[in-house]
């Protein structure tokens, strides 16, 4: 990876033990431990409408990051099934993306919202950060709904233990790539 410190999901891309960089620790219970998170950009524009500055938000982009240097892996039960349950994870991150960010741009796309400021750079700089703060407030709602359906993956499957069920969450993970 180099100096790479996220990976992002992109069809093809596969985790590969390599990629838990992380020490391991000895005092938790699992085996592994993968940290994946959302990342968003976005365009912030303005406009004057009836003598009033506001602003509106486009181009939204999410992106579901794996975050090698905070991942680990017990280097004794490195698994090809465990690395497969992992990926299963990084691919859940991206399904839920997926089945959710038009929620986000209906939210905020085709929509005015007011600035603060005494002058145009102030407007600019206020409508940047509040864009990025009421955007941020979704992805964190996404961000625990994600964290919510890796509890019922990891009981589902049993950490992957379960081969029955851990092939269901395989194939509905076929549908992304």
């Amino acid at each position: 990876m180099g100096e790479n410190t996220t990976i992002s999901w992109e069809p093809g891309i596969s985790l590969k033990w390599n990629d838990f960089q992380a020490e391991s620790n000895p005092a938790v219970f699992e085996d592994s431990h993968s940290v994946i998170k959302y990342r968003f950009t976005w365009i912030v524009n303005s406009d004057k409408i009836d003598g009033k500055v506001v602003f509106l938000i486009e181009n939204i982009q999410l992106f579901a990051e794996f975050h090698p240097l905070l991942s680990w892996v017990r280097l004794s039960e490195s698994t090809d099934t465990l690395l497969n349950h992992e990926q299963g994870k990084f691919d859940l991150a991206e399904l839920i993306k997926c089945e959710n960010i038009f929620k986000i741009h209906e939210k905020f796309y085709d929509q005015y919202f007011p600035t603060r400021g005494q002058n145009e750079e102030q407007r600019k700089q206020f409508a940047k950060e509040d864009s990025g703060k009421m955007i941020n407030e979704e992805v964190e709602k996404l961000q625990k709904l994600f964290d919510d359906k890796c509890l019922k993956y990891h009981a589902d499957t049993n950490f992957g233990q379960n081969p029955d069920e851990q092939s269901k969450y395989d194939r509905l993970y076929k549908q992304i790539k």
